[in-house]
């Protein structure tokens, strides 16, 4: 069984930082590409951040120079670090792992985080 666990979301003030986690199991994390996604109420789920195995990461421009993805292999997990949030930055926060070999992926349950003041 493959199992992703997001934690770390929560209400926070604009401008503040807040970081969410995600801990995978039930995979061999090192193989593969990693993403956070978003969505907000009414909205599509749009793609973050994501840390593929070969080649750069990419976030997208609304929370460049805010958000930062980062994992840990050998605590399989994918963090995102956010800073300087906006209201505009509420959603359920979402963890995305793919197996390249073979497009399959996994996500996990979401973690809410609400930036209000």
């Amino acid at each position: 069984q493959v199992q992703l666990v997001e934690s770390g979301g929560g209400l926070v003030q604009p401008g503040e930082s807040l970081r969410v986690s995600c801990v995978a199991s039930g995979i061999t994390f090192s193989d593969y590409d990693v993403a956070w996604y978003r969505q907000a109420p009414g909205t599509q789920r749009e793609l973050v951040a994501k840390m593929p195995r070969v080649g750069s990461t990419e976030h997208v421009a609304s929370v460049k120079g805010r958000f930062t993805i980062s994992r840990d292999n050998a605590k399989n997990t994918v963090f995102l670090q956010m800073n300087s949030l906006k209201p505009e930055d509420t959603a359920v926060y979402y963890c995305n792992v793919k197996y390249p070999i073979l497009a399959k992926s996994y996500w996990g349950q979401g973690t809410q985080v609400t930036v209000s003041s």
